[in-house]
């Protein structure tokens, strides 16, 4: 077996690699689904650095919508424009590094190809799985020392990312929990919601929940996703746990029946995703929930209600910087009897806030809302 030339590859073979094993992991992620490069996508894609005063940086920009009421008649509106206001917010980056290493010639007894196909194959997924989880837990607040099912990361270094440090906890007015008792969504005005301390086990999602959130979001000047034909939709993300209690409220059901779509081709219905009145439902396992935490930490009064926290979105809830291709990298060790194989990419998240002109000017997360449901 000719082991000579494993870490030998060209500079344009190195390229090929790092580029198909990126497009693996783009197609594996879930949340690459919902990117877009303009403020009408849920996720901006930020591919490239903007030049500033203090150098090269990855923004995100929120635009204001105007104040003033604009002038009647003839009257003169010269020198009575008012300006647009724009908020520039940057998304740190760094880099994120992950490799594979064989043990040696008598331990494998595989060829180089096979190795580097194999190592292609689990990196990939490695990459889209660790974008989805740190996707999730920042639109949830939740930092990255965390799974996304509540349990503490051991020995991980994401919580050291230069972007971890930008996670930050549901604004005050972007957090609520859905109360079955009262069929209603409870938030507490000045301190934030009563969040997940107050879930009880009886309160699962339903679809009256998720027709109070759309006029909640509504009322809150949280833009839709706007579509071709003018119509504006949000996307709420559960667990599957939530979403099988969900299947379980007759009301959802009746409104499923009576939107489905007659055209077995329909992509809206494909998989697990459904749309119904302007709102896109999936279901996805990195949603934060408490399946990984001990009794006694979970939701409810006494830490013991197994619960979740439905993300509601709309336009730009969350930035993605996606800077440069990923790096390929092969070395051999030992004398050529052990080869490794590294990838590294360039990436940071931040979710959007700003001073809400509909709140006051209060900072306020600018697109997603989290809501507090019991599994």
């Amino acid at each position: 077996m000719a082991l000579t030339n494993f870490g030998l590859l060209t500079a344009n073979q190195k390229i090929v690699w790092s580029m198909d094993m990126w497009k693996n992991a783009r197609n594996q992620s879930f949340i690459n689904k919902f990117l877009g490069n303009g403020p009408n996508s849920l996720v901006q894609h930020i591919t490239e650095l903007k030049m500033s005063e203090k150098g090269a940086r990855a923004v995100i920009t929120l635009l204001a919508d105007l104040t003033g009421d604009g002038v009647a008649g003839d009257r003169t509106l010269e020198g009575n424009e008012e300006g647009m206001q724009t908020f520039d917010q940057v998304i740190r980056i760094d880099q994120l590094r992950h490799a594979n290493r064989l043990e040696g010639r008598v331990a494998d007894q595989k060829s180089i190809v096979e190795f580097r196909g194999n190592s292609k194959n689990v990196l990939s997924y490695w990459m889209a799985d660790r974008i989805d989880q740190m996707a999730f837990l920042t639109l949830a607040g939740i930092g990255y020392q965390y799974k996304p099912n509540g349990a503490l990361r051991v020995g991980s270094d994401l919580q050291y990312l230069e972007f971890a440090q930008d996670v930050a906890a549901p604004s005050t007015r972007r957090m609520t929990r859905w109360d079955s008792t009262s069929g209603g969504l409870l938030r507490n005005s000045t301190t934030g919601a009563n969040t997940s301390a107050s879930v009880t086990a009886a309160d699962t999602p339903t679809w009256n929940m998720f027709v109070q959130l759309k006029a909640y979001a509504k009322d809150r000047f949280i833009r839709g996703v706007s579509n071709g034909g003018g119509e504006e939709t949000y996307h709420a993300f559960l667990t599957p746990q939530a979403m099988a209690k969900l299947k379980k409220d007759s009301d959802y059901m009746a409104n499923l029946r009576y939107s489905q779509s007659k055209d077995v081709n329909d992509n809206l219905f494909t998989g697990s995703t459904v749309k119904i009145d302007g709102i896109y439902l999936h279901e996805f396992r990195h949603v934060p929930n408490t399946s990984g935490v001990a009794s006694g930490s979970k939701y409810g009064a006494g830490g013991a209600v197994e619960g979740s926290q439905v993300l509601f979105c709309g336009a730009q809830a969350l930035g993605m910087a996606d800077i440069k291709a990923p790096e390929w990298d092969e070395k051999e060790f030992d004398y050529g009897n052990s080869q490794g194989i590294s990838v590294s990419k360039i990436l940071g998240f931040l979710k959007p806030k700003f001073g809400n002109i509909y709140e006051g000017n209060a900072v306020e997360d600018f697109g997603v809302i989290s809501c507090y449901v019991a599994n």
